[in-house]
């Protein structure tokens, strides 16, 4: 299957090219066809190659297709590798990118043929830079596909760009991700000046050799966890995530579970070897993930657009991640992104399930009793919030779980903050479910007389879905279960370079069950504090203050930037434009063009066409060239 890698991430590019290309003359259901047979066909591969990777002694291939720069002793092939990690993120990248396909396929059915072929056109390309991402053999293959995924996110937020608001939040997220693509560029050139290769094997080779003790190490994973901070949304480089919801809410879904915001994570994993070496900065990754995470949370507690409730929840479930790099916990984090996208992509589709039936709104103080409506849309999205919430049994709970257990173990205060988020997690969840699904229906009669379930087209993905969030946890189950934990045995290979660097840390499973009990039960009461508190919700309409007006507007964050930076740099560039370019450059250019016009006419007088002049004028030539040349002598 190895020779046929190449076909995972050209069946969606031949997808985009087709729909791009034909979307004027392309049906409906055609390009529905295209877009999503596209992406299931290399979920087909995609699947055929993980059951050749998983089998025992697999060793990680490469697959070079040609040479795509070669400039004296350095050579970046365009190359792909095939290993235990790259394999399972082709499966969840192939996998959820179908189900968002197909759900898409109803959702978008108002929009015209051409918007419709569009539409999946640039789905398909999302998914193709997302494969060549992950599938890259070095560090320019990857950042090829970093930069395609920050392409095709702007295309899809602003897809509807009529709306001036959703083409700023389409803005807004390519220049913030410009931001931190700038640091993950500086990062390849500082291992092409030291290193001299950007491939992987050999860089990890090269920062084994040089060790712990290397001033080089750090600045490179500093450099590339910038980047990581933009394209996974850290603080401060977050903001943009949020206002990404301006996008179709499929497209929310495909960010936020299957590509985008998951590139981060992949990528540090994957450079497992320069952050083990690098403590300091692995630290520095702990505490940005877990600042992140408390900080996401606690603006989630009070929004009321039930995708500004998701996308909040997505920042601060990144930042749970990036605490799992940070404390060295690499397979916890893989393991947590296996889960969120399961559980993520349930609850964004489940609330574009919400908001189709609902007519477009999106308030959820003016939803409530959708339960009887949309009895699918309901169980799916409820088992959406347990899994979330950490609820025993469910996939959330195993990987929510073990990166709790590794910050225990390497800091204690961390702990007690992430379980803190873990808590708020689960309250603003329910929150939002209660609010939504249970009680008296708050909307006009207009809106509840046309309350309805999503077709078979949105229900069929949403019910892949809750199997996966139920049951996905079960494959990373931790050893004091007394079962092998089958997700670290696999991907044991990937991460095996940087165990000799790394500190190894032992949690007694009497302190483990511990943990997982305390967790469990404290989530539970979570759970019941916001069922009293929400389940029978009414809109008083009462505007909130303090520090819950803080929480909805989102402690200010926005407000901040825009008056320390935007402003500012408005300011100055209104200062240059006036300064420099209409007082300076302007009036330059154009003095030398009114100086060129006033020459040409007075030089066009000599062309007056009278004979006797050009006579006179040349006789007079010949003397000056005379006199010149007496002179000269």
């Amino acid at each position: 299957m190895m020779n046929l890698v190449w076909l995972v991430p050209f069946l969606p590019l031949l997808g985009f090219l087709v729909n791009g290309l034909g979307r004027r003359y392309l049906s409906k259901s055609l390009s529905g066809i295209i877009g999503s047979g596209a992406v299931l066909a290399a979920f087909v591969i995609s699947l055929l190659i993980f059951l050749e990777v998983r089998q025992p002694g697999f060793q990680a291939q490469v697959v070079n297709l040609f040479d795509f720069i070669s400039a004296g002793s350095l050579h970046i092939p365009f190359a792909f590798q095939v290993d235990q990690l790259s394999a399972l993120f082709l499966l969840i990248i192939t996998g959820v990118g179908t189900l968002i396909h197909i759900y898409s396929t109803s959702y978008m059915h108002d929009e015209t043929s051409e918007g419709f072929a569009r539409y999946f056109a640039y789905l398909n390309l999302f998914i193709f830079s997302m494969l060549i991402l992950v599938l890259g053999a070095n560090y320019v293959m990857m950042f090829i596909g970093w930069e395609g995924v920050g392409l095709c996110s702007y295309l899809l937020i602003g897809f509807w760009y009529k709306n001036t608001n959703y083409n700023n939040a389409a803005k807004k997220a390519f220049i913030m991700n410009r931001i931190g693509d700038l640091g993950f560029l500086l990062g390849i050139f500082m291992m092409i000046v030291n290193f001299g290769s950007v491939t992987f094997p050999e860089v990890f080779e090269k920062a084994a050799a040089l060790g712990a003790h290397s001033a080089v190490i750090p600045v490179i994973a500093i450099l590339l966890f910038v980047g990581a901070m933009g394209k996974s949304a850290q603080l401060p480089l977050y903001t943009w995530l949020p206002d990404a919801m301006a996008g179709p809410t499929p497209v929310s879904a495909l960010i936020h579970a299957a590509t985008m915001v998951t590139a981060g994570i992949y990528m540090i994993a994957r450079s497992n070897i320069l952050y083990t070496l690098a403590p300091c900065i692995q630290t520095f990754v702990a505490v940005i993930g877990l600042v992140t995470a408390v900080l996401a949370a606690s603006i989630a507690l009070k929004q009321d657009d039930i995708k500004k409730v998701l996308a909040y929840s997505t920042v601060s479930q990144l930042g749970y991640m990036f605490l799992a790099l940070g404390v060295g916990a690499y397979t916890t984090a893989v393991f947590h992104v296996m889960t969120h996208a399961f559980f993520k992509a349930l609850l964004f589709l489940g609330s574009g399930s919400v908001i189709h039936a609902m007519g477009g709104e999106q308030d959820i103080r003016k939803m409530g009793g959708l339960k009887k409506y949309m009895p699918v849309t309901n169980i799916t999205f409820l088992i959406g919030c347990l899994a979330i919430a950490g609820v025993p049994g469910l996939s959330g709970f195993f990987s929510k779980d073990e990166i709790l257990s590794s910050t225990f173990e390497v800091n204690k205060i961390m702990y007690v903050v992430g379980l803190l988020t873990a808590l708020m997690t689960a309250f603003y969840m329910f929150r939002l479910y209660y609010m939504t699904f249970q009680g008296k229906f708050r909307g006009t009669h207009e809106q509840e007389h046309h309350l309805h379930e999503s077709p078979g087209a949105m229900t069929f993905p949403l019910i892949v879905l809750a199997i996966l969030a139920v049951f996905a946890g079960y494959i990373g189950l931790p050893e004091v279960f007394g079962a092998k934990n089958l997700l670290a045995e696999y991907l044991a290979p990937v991460f095996a370079p940087s165990a000799p660097f790394a500190e190894v840390h032992h949690l007694e499973h009497n302190t483990e069950w511990l943990l997982m009990g305390l967790s469990s039960v404290l989530v539970i009461i979570t759970i019941f504090l916001a069922r009293s508190w929400f389940r029978n919700y009414e809109d008083t309409g009462v505007q909130r203050t303090g520090f819950a007006k803080v929480l909805e507007n989102k402690w200010y964050v926005d407000e901040i930037y825009d008056a320390i930076i935007v402003k500012p740099l408005m300011g100055l560039s209104r200062f240059f434009e006036e300064a420099i370019e209409k007082s300076g450059i302007d009036r330059l250019i154009n003095g030398v063009g009114r100086s060129v016009y006033w020459s040409s006419q007075q030089v066009r007088l000599l062309q007056s066409g009278q004979v006797g002049f050009y006579i006179f004028a040349m006789v007079i030539g010949m003397v000056v060239l005379f006199v010149i040349g007496f002179l000269l002598k």
